[in-house]
């Protein structure tokens, strides 16, 4: 089992910027890959930015492609997704994401097997 901490949603004013975090602990030695869904109501969760641990890579939906980044800083179970150039069609309940998977099927939720709880990002315009 693995626990995943979120911080980081709040509000801001469109072209704003954010950074989300996510800290994960437990059963973290069988996973390769940690990322961000997101949801708002109505809406499916959609993938947004996934990166592998080890090797580095990193995917983004074609939303957020050029505007968000998903990177590590030293301690390897935790990733930030910093977000700049905010619009209100970013606004939505964050998750974050951690497990074992093969590449190119991060986008798919039915994958990933460790949730957060989410945390709220509100753009106004």
């Amino acid at each position: 089992q693995v626990q995943l901490k979120e911080s980081g949603g709040g509000s801001v004013q469109a072209g704003g910027s954010l950074r989300l975090s996510c800290a994960a602990s437990g059963d973290v030695a069988n996973h390769n890959c940690m990322g961000w869904f997101r949801q708002t109501p109505g809406k499916e969760r959609e993938g947004v930015a996934f990166r592998y641990i080890r090797g580095g890579s990193t995917y983004y939906s074609n939303s957020v492609r050029g505007r968000f980044t998903i990177f590590q800083v030293k301690v390897r179970n935790t990733v930030y997704l910093q977000m700049n150039n905010l619009t209100t069609e970013d606004t939505g309940m964050y998750y974050c994401v951690a497990g074992s998977l093969d590449e190119q099927t991060e986008f798919n939720p039915g994958f990933w097997r460790n949730w957060g709880q989410g945390t709220q990002v509100t753009v106004s315009s």
